[in-house]
């Protein structure tokens, strides 16, 4: 195998004739890291407004990521009978939806009423993510397509850390449940009298609300940008395609089919990792406001990993990069359980560095031997992945609220379950890079 197997490559990463549809495509990827992001958050903020168990407010999570389950398949039917422009136009319409549906749960407080809205919203993400990954995959040479998608994927941080410190410096700081403590640091919010609770309450779930409403506003102006740009058609249209038949080569491809697998622990992990820093802080005594600025923190390692993950697959193919991280991360999460204390704290964050390039390495070696005639159905499977996202983060709850586990704090125990995802992941890596050598 050489180490340098695109070095010599004459194909162009994004040709210019595509440049102006990449650009507005990845900017969606900036979209849908905002939401992930703005709404990690807000798992620790019900739990107290709403006066939940970490269990029942990561049902955030199930809500958010059920979304992805629910409408990618219905999405990759939709691409392949339509076009890519009208699976981006009619996620953007469910997106802004889903955001718009934050006014009538803050208005009923009722807990329910805002998963319903982000599971709408994520109705329209399912969209865009079916949509948006396997174009970016077909603007430019297949050769490539691994490395273009981690340059689009790169923005997709940026997205989660402007999530990040709209949560960070407009909602966590703002929320007053969140600042009746007493003087040893604990919560008291739960022990106010009724009426003074019932006040509280209606002001912290519209500070939860705007930003929402807000990203609403921003979603339509970019539908009516996109309904008005022309974009390329790389689809395949004009050719009858059997979905029995793609299933069946799907399903025998065995680097698509772990890839899926993969994906679905990889997301999981990811969520679990981004959604319990803020407990984990928690458990040291530092309040959702500042335990947030180590979400930031994370993110922006996330971020500059990915554009260095990307330069470096210049020299080092995605797999066998794919696997270093893996390693990387497995490490983190090992000292985030047994190290306790801010250096435990520390390790947590530094698993970001090593995510950083996961979801779209994952991506596109699945991708990259499948036919472009199931592209679209392929994509759907790998965005249903996501539902790792729903299943996992509510059993982390569960484990936290056992509050001690074999003397150990349960935060820091549940964090076993990220480490066996990164240990999937690793080994898919391992897998592939074979495969390829």
């Amino acid at each position: 195998m050489t180490n340098t197997y695109n070095k010599n490559s004459k194909s162009a990463l994004v040709p210019r004739k595509y440049l102006t549809p990449f650009i507005l495509v990845t900017s969606l990827f900036a979209l849908w890291g905002f939401a992930n992001d703005i709404t990690n958050p807000m798992v620790a903020a019900f739990q107290t407004v709403m006066e939940l168990s970490a269990a029942k407010a990561s049902m955030v999570q199930l809500a958010f990521y059920g979304g992805y389950a629910t409408m990618a398949i219905p999405a990759a039917l939709f691409i392949r009978k339509y076009s890519y422009k009208s699976g981006i136009l009619l996620g953007l319409g469910l997106y802004a939806s889903g955001a718009f549906l934050f006014i009538p749960a803050a208005e009923y407080q009722q807990f329910s009423y805002f998963c319903i809205s982000l599971y709408v919203l994520t109705f329209g993400l399912a969209f865009l993510e079916t949509t948006a990954n396997p174009y970016i995959l077909s603007l430019g040479s297949k050769q490539t397509s691994t490395q273009r998608l981690n340059l689009a994927q790169a923005f997709n941080p940026v997205g989660s850390l402007s999530g990040m410190a709209v949560a960070s410096l407009i909602i966590l700081p703002n929320l007053i449940s969140d600042q009746q403590r007493d003087a040893s640091g604990k919560l008291i919010f739960e022990h106010l009298d009724v009426a003074e609770k019932a006040s509280i309450r209606v002001h912290d779930l519209a500070v939860i609300r705007d930003p929402y409403v807000a990203l609403g506003l921003v979603v339509l102006a970019i539908f009516i940008i996109i309904a008005l740009v022309k974009m390329p058609h790389t689809d395949n249209k004009g050719e009858k395609i059997s979905s029995a038949q793609t299933l069946k080569r799907l399903v025998g491809n065995a680097e698509y089919r772990c890839g899926v697998l993969a994906q679905m622990f990889y997301v999981a992990a990811q969520i679990m990792v981004w959604t319990f820093i803020i407990q984990y802080a928690d458990n040291l005594g530092i309040n959702k406001a500042s335990a947030q600025n180590y979400n930031i923190l994370a993110m922006s390692l996330a971020l500059a990993f990915r554009f260095i993950g990307t330069w470096i697959m210049t020299y080092v193919r995605p797999a066998r990069l794919l696997t270093i991280f893996g390693i990387g991360a497995s490490i983190c999460t090992t000292g985030t359980i047994f190290i306790e204390g801010m250096c435990g704290l520390y390790c947590l964050v530094a698993i970001s560095a090593f995510m950083s390039i996961m979801f779209p390495s994952i991506y596109g070696i699945a991708l990259e031997r499948v036919d472009q005639r199931d592209t679209s159905l392929g994509a759907a499977f790998l965005v249903m992945a996501i539902v790792g996202g729903a299943l996992m983060p509510p059993l982390q709850g569960a484990i936290i609220d056992c509050g001690r586990v074999g003397g150990m704090a349960a935060v820091n125990v549940s964090f076993v379950l990220p480490l066996l995802c990164f240990i999937v992941v690793t080994a898919y890596g391992l897998y592939t890079s074979r495969l390829k050598s």
